[in-house]
């Protein structure tokens, strides 16, 4: 919602909830999908100089 329009704090933050509480609820997460500190960690590759 753009509220740029909007100079007085406290009525942005109003319309930015009422905003909030009409958009349609977020699908759950699938069971199978990590999140955050659980996602498996990708290797840094060497950043070295190749002998051949």
């Amino acid at each position: 919602m753009n509220t740029k329009h909007v100079a007085d704090k406290e009525e942005r933050k109003k319309l930015k909830r009422a905003a909030r509480k009409r958009t349609a609820p977020k699908a759950k997460r699938a069971s199978g999908v990590a999140r955050g500190s659980n996602k498996r960690k990708v290797k840094k590759l060497a950043k070295v100089q190749r002998k051949r």
